[in-house]
């Protein structure tokens, strides 16, 4: 699983994307995030480009962080 965190504006050094299908997830998130009224973290004209294709081109110039959350990593669950 991927998080994403909208607050953080820029990033110092990228993260290699290690799959395409990680690129397509983290983009469909970071669209919908831009869909609810992010602002975009790139010099794009946001009126002539849809949510996809920004986050797209957000991801692939390293302006989205991303931790991966491995399936191991259980959260204690109290009762």
């Amino acid at each position: 699983m991927v998080t994403t965190h909208e607050e953080t504006t820029e990033t110092t050094d990228s993260q290699e994307i290690d799959s395409k299908y990680r690129l397509i997830i983290l983009a469909a998130k970071r669209s919908k995030q831009l869909q609810r009224g992010a602002r975009p973290r790139i010099d794009i004209d946001a009126t002539k480009h849809k949510p996809t294709r920004i986050a797209l081109e957000e991801v692939i110039q390293g302006r989205v962080i991303f931790h991966y959350k491995h399936e191991d990593d259980e959260v204690p669950v109290e009762a």
